[in-house]
C-alpha cells in the first residue's frame, strides 16, 4: 500500500479551497470539517493519530485558513455544496465524515440531503437546533464588536467560553494555536459566517433518518453545545453511540485528543 502527503489548493466552485490529504493512498476515507472560526490545522493530533490505516482529508471551509471567500453569501448549504465538489474532484464516492461545532452543522446538512456519500458520522461538540431568538441577538453583537473593535478583541472573549477551566492550565499551547486561527480570519468572513449560523435551519426532526453508524462526542464542560444537546441527539438518532468527554469544553479533540482519538478510532474501525 503505497502512502501520500498532499497541502494544496484546488478550484472548487467559485473559489480556490486548501487542503490536506495524508495516509493511505485509497480508501477507507475520513474527512474531517472544522468549527467556526477555525481551521483545518486544528485536526492535526487527529491526523497523525489516523494516518497509519486511513486516508485522511481536512480542508478549511471557505473564508477560513487558506479557503478564500468568494463573492457570495455564506450558508451551510453552500458549505455543503463545497464539501461535495471536494469529493467529486477527489473522486471520493464515500466516506466517514468527522465535524466539529459548525462543521457537525455541515456534516447534518450533508448527511440528510446525500445519504448515498457517507458510510458514518461522528458530531462532536454540535447541536441540531436552529438559533434561537437569544442567540441570534448575541451574534449580531458579536459581528457589531467585530467592527467596532476589531478581531483580536473577539479572539480574546471567544478564548473564554471555548475551554475548559483545567485546559488554561494543561493547554496552552493549544490555547494559543487556537487564539491564532481567530485572528488569521478575516472581519468579513467572521460576519458573514456568523450571519450563516444565525440562519442555519434546524435539523432535529430529521436526525430519524440518519440510517449510517453515528458517534456523538462532547466534552463534558462544553459551555457551547453542552452535554444535553449531544444527549438529545443521541436519543433521536437510532443506534448511535455517545461519549463524554472530561477535562473537555467545546474543542474536546484538542483539549482531551488521547479520550478524543481512543473512541474516534474505536468507533471507525466498528464500521
Amino acid at each position: 500500500m503505497s502512502y501520500l502527503k498532499i497541502n494544496s489548493r484546488l478550484a472548487i466552485n467559485d473559489i480556490m479551497m486548501s487542503y490536506t490529504e495524508d495516509g493511505k493512498d485509497g480508501p477507507p476515507f475520513l474527512i474531517f470539517i472544522h468549527g467556526f472560526p477555525f481551521n483545518k490545522s486544528m485536526w492535526k493530533v487527529q491526523v497523525q493519530a489516523l494516518k497509519d490505516d486511513y486516508h485522511v482529508i481536512t480542508y478549511d471551509v471557505r473564508g477560513h485558513g487558506d479557503s478564500d471567500s468568494g463573492n457570495v453569501d455564506f450558508s451551510i448549504e453552500l458549505f455543503v455544496n463545497d464539501l461535495i465538489s471536494l469529493m467529486d474532484i477527489l473522486k471520493i464516492d464515500k466516506t466517514v465524515l468527522c465535524g466539529l461545532s459548525m462543521g457537525g452543522y455541515i456534516s447534518l446538512s450533508a448527511i440528510l440531503n446525500f445519504p448515498e456519500r457517507f458510510d458514518a458520522l461522528i458530531l462532536s461538540d454540535t447541536n441540531c437546533i436552529a438559533d434561537s431568538p437569544e442567540a441570534i441577538e448575541k451574534r449580531m453583537m458579536a459581528i457589531e464588536n467585530i467592527r467596532k473593535n476589531g478581531v483580536e478583541k473577539y479572539a480574546d472573549e471567544s478564548i473564554k467560553n471555548l475551554f475548559s477551566p483545567s485546559s488554561f492550565i494543561t493547554r496552552k499551547e493549544e490555547i494559543v494555536a487556537v487564539r491564532k486561527m481567530i485572528i488569521s480570519t478575516s472581519e468579513q468572513s467572521l460576519c458573514n459566517t456568523l450571519l450563516a449560523l444565525c440562519k442555519r435551519k434546524e435539523t432535529c426532526r430529521k436526525l430519524s433518518e440518519i440510517k449510517v453508524p453515528v458517534l456523538i462526542m462532547v466534552g463534558k464542560e462544553d459551555k457551547v453545545t453542552p452535554p444535553t444537546a449531544a444527549k438529545f441527539m443521541h436519543e433521536k438518532i437510532k443506534g448511535s453511540c455517545l461519549g463524554i468527554i472530561k477535562r473537555a469544553g467545546h474543542l474536546s479533540n484538542m483539549e482531551n485528543p488521547d479520550v478524543f482519538n481512543y473512541q474516534f478510532k474505536k468507533f471507525v474501525s466498528s464500521v
